[in-house]
């Protein structure tokens, strides 16, 4: 009988596709990551099933759309009455880990900003409160210096080394490592002691903590151990290694800080290059004119371009030590004897504004930069490189390695598998729905932002709850997405054929689980 396969998943956090050499980018140097794609499946036109951390990374666990599995935007839960493919590996007879981000459930502790209330009566929310407490990611969680003994299976992982939050200051398991590790660890995580340096990139910030004890070797070092582990193991396994970076703040350690200089990179979108700039964008260029800073850290905002190269500089210091790790664990596989066996996928929860159209980080307009993300899948057992073209989705990853471990999904998972994508086959979509809702009125929205985006292989169509405009982009003519043709005569026909296709879409999305278990 074959051997069933392994998966080693790694994810990065807030990395747009074309941030990777293999993707073409001029400057940044990934070796390790190209390696995986020249002996695998380059994704060319792989997205998310939303733009946003925590809906997106339970769409990926889950196989569904945010609207559906209930993490509909960041603060929000995936609640323990969701099953995953984890758990279905799981329950197949797979080992599985998670090492490093999981953020599947708040990790701050603090109250959200902007959310706009209606006023309630005795009862507040349609649904009864969850009888389970959802704490394993909170800060109060990991207040001790002892290791915490995180409840497992934790949707669906066995063993859990949790790092919260970003940058330097991370929390989980990490944080009680560091504290240990470091006696001046108050000194380490003071804003006053931050290393001197002349940037002037919001949320630039040279960090004093070492390398060595930066979340990033951290995961690396623990991903290593557990691979090694498995080495005299018979059962396949499954392990989720995931990075808090390059998500902002921009603090890559050490030698990483000064790897690339500012003037290597280029605004090649700049503001003036879009023809006619939908209300969001003229909303965030105008606050920058009139120097009115955005409310909260996360929130998307516009910069000259001193601050773009800047914050693209930081941003390839901390993707090449993302690298650096993933060619150490990588070698911790080879020398566990397990690698010949081993699926190795790597791809990210959502991308970065950063700089198209003079923009930092994300928000509610679902450009590629944010949308867009890698997907590589390099099988040892088809060493043959391909690129492929098919437009794929977030979701589509669960049923993947489903049917790659040779094993049936639940009813309700909403993604297609790849398989034959990745054999050089057919793919299984014409299209594709991403999604958006925030949890905050931002960007010039008086309301959170609802919004629906269709995609297919020509064509973005993207409407906004409530508002009189919209947004049509023709992906072929205009790859950059320059110049909205909502308004435009000669394009209502296909506006109006791609509007029907999207209603059709989200239809096709209701929640199909449970089955019924009577006749009416």
């Amino acid at each position: 009988m074959a051997r069933r396969p392994n998966f080693l998943v790694f994810v990065t956090d807030q990395q747009r596709a074309d941030w990777l050499g293999c993707y073409g980018h001029p400057t940044l140097r990934t070796p390790n990551i190209d390696a995986l794609a020249a002996r695998g499946t380059r994704f060319e036109d792989f997205h998310v099933a939303m733009p946003v951390c925590m809906p997106n990374r339970a769409s990926l666990l889950t196989g569904r759309y945010p609207s559906i599995h209930g993490l509909r935007y960041n603060g929000c839960v995936l609640s323990e009455r969701a099953n995953t493919f984890v758990e279905v590996l799981a329950a197949s007879g797979y080992r599985t880990a998670a090492i490093g981000k999981s953020h599947l459930q708040p990790f701050t502790g603090q109250p959200p900003k902007g959310q706009l209330s209606a006023e309630t009566g005795p009862i507040e929310e349609a649904w009864k409160p969850d009888p389970v407490t959802y704490e394993e990611e909170e800060p109060d969680t990991y207040s001790s210096d002892q290791p915490y003994a995180i409840r497992t299976p934790y949707y669906g992982y066995q063993h859990v080394e949790m790092v919260t939050g970003h940058g330097d200051r991370c929390g989980g398991h990490y944080g009680q490592w560091f504290r240990r590790r470091h006696e001046n660890w108050r000194e380490l995580h003071d804003p006053a002691n931050e290393l001197p340096h002349n940037y002037q990139c919001p949320q630039a910030y040279r960090t004093p903590v070492p390398e060595e004890s930066y979340p990033t070797a951290w995961i690396r070092d623990r991903a290593a151990d557990w691979l090694r582990v498995q080495a005299g193991e018979e059962d396949p396994f499954f392990s989720f290694v995931s990075f808090p970076d390059p998500h902002h703040p921009f603090n890559p350690p050490g030698r990483y800080w000064s790897m690339y200089e500012p003037d290597q990179f280029e605004v090649a979108l700049p503001y003036e290059a879009h023809r006619n700039p939908p209300p969001p964008l003229r909303h965030l260029r105008d606050r920058w004119e009139r120097n009115v800073p955005e409310e909260i850290s996360q929130a998307a905002f516009y910069a000259d371009e001193q601050a773009l190269r800047e914050a693209m500089a930081l941003t390839a210091g901390m993707t090449t030590m993302i690298d650096d790790a993933i060619g150490d664990v990588l070698a911790a596989l080879e020398a566990s004897g397990r690698a010949e066996d081993t699926i190795v996928i790597f791809t990210s929860d959502h991308g970065d504004y950063l700089g198209d159209f003079n923009l930092l980080l994300k928000g509610a307009l679902p450009l590629p930069a944010i949308t867009r993300v890698p997907f590589i899948w390099a099988d040892p057992k088809d060493p043959v490189r391909r690129t492929c073209s098919d437009l794929a989705s977030t979701i589509d990853i669960a049923a993947t390695v489903l049917e790659k471990a040779g094993v049936k999904p639940y009813r309700g998972m909403q993604g297609q598998s790849l398989i034959d994508s990745i054999g050089g086959g057919e793919g299984p979509r014409s299209a594709l729905l991403i999604e958006h809702h925030d949890g905050g009125a931002r960007m010039g929205f008086n309301e959170p932002a609802r919004v629906r985006c269709l995609l297919t292989d020509r064509w973005r169509l993207t409407f906004y709850k409530d508002q009189d405009w919209g947004e049509l982009y023709d992906r072929q003519a205009d790859p950059q997405e320059t110049l909205n043709l909502w308004d435009d005569p000669e394009h209502a026909s296909v506006r109006s054929e791609l509007t029907e296709r999207l209603v059709h879409m989200m239809m096709s999305t209701m929640e199909e689980s449970p089955r019924a278990t009577r006749l009416a």
